[in-house]
């Protein structure tokens, strides 16, 4: 394969960092650059670009902040670098005062404002600003990780209003990315992915009652993500798959 480049978004820790370690492990992939939102969160990966300075290149973005995001796509253009993959890992579940929801009572429209703004808008911004990068003669991927919990008919158990709801937005939003995408950039596939329970820091208040079978490590996540990634054809762009390579209801 000839030489590419690759983003990945949100990748100062958890299943974004593991993409930039694997991919790494690619002598294809020339560049990875690295989204990160601070470098107090992001040693791991700063210390990471710090051994493979002509590999990876870290750039600072705050996803609720459109000017950012279109400044780090100019970054990349400016550089002459067309993009092959993209992949998404910012999302949000919990933060401070920010907590799922059980009931309609515990609703507020500040917390559900923020769970759209980081898992469902800066996704859709991402799209629109990256599409220079990806509209090339060569197949490319912009795949943002979801959950299975954002799928409207899989949901029987009700409760995390604000996650579930923004988390099913950013499943639409790339559904449509994907129908333009089509016209506009027909080489690039579109995909929401399903990462399965991984131990992260956004899963770990929740995860007394994964039976530890079901509860992977990032490795095995970004592993088995990878494996669907390499997969995809071009008929499959706008859809979702999980972890195992299966497609999930919307």
């Amino acid at each position: 394969m000839s030489e590419s480049n690759a983003l990945v978004i949100g990748a100062s820790q958890g299943i974004g960092l593991g993409f930039v370690q694997h991919l790494l492990q690619r002598p294809h992939i020339q560049t990875i650059y690295a989204t990160y939102r601070s470098q107090d969160s992001a040693v791991g990966l700063l210390t990471l670009a710090a051994q493979y300075p002509e590999r990876v290149s870290c750039i600072a973005v705050d996803i609720t902040q459109e000017t950012q995001i279109a400044d780090c796509c100019n970054q990349i253009q400016s550089e002459g670098v067309l993009l092959y993959w993209v992949i998404n890992c910012v999302g949000i579940l919990h933060e401070g005062d920010l907590q799922p929801e059980k009931g309609l009572r515990q609703l507020n429209a500040e917390q559900l404002t923020r769970y759209f703004q980081v898992n469902s808008i800066g996704a859709a911004l991402w799209a629109k600003h990256l599409l220079p990068l990806l509209k090339h003669d060569h197949p490319s991927i912009f795949a943002t990780i979801s959950a299975k919990i954002g799928s409207i008919g899989d949901n029987h158990l009700g409760g995390w209003y604000g996650y579930r709801a923004s988390k099913a937005a950013l499943n639409m939003l790339m559904r449509t990315t994907s129908i333009e995408y089509r016209r506009r950039s027909p080489q690039t596939i579109v995909v929401t992915l399903h990462p399965g329970t991984t131990d992260t820091k956004l899963s770990k208040p929740f995860q007394r009652n994964v039976p530890p079978e079901k509860l992977f490590s990032v490795d095995r996540t970004v592993t088995q993500l990878l494996t669907v990634l390499d997969g995809l054809g071009k008929e499959d762009s706008g859809q979702f798959f999980s972890w195992d390579g299966s497609l999930l209801p919307w």
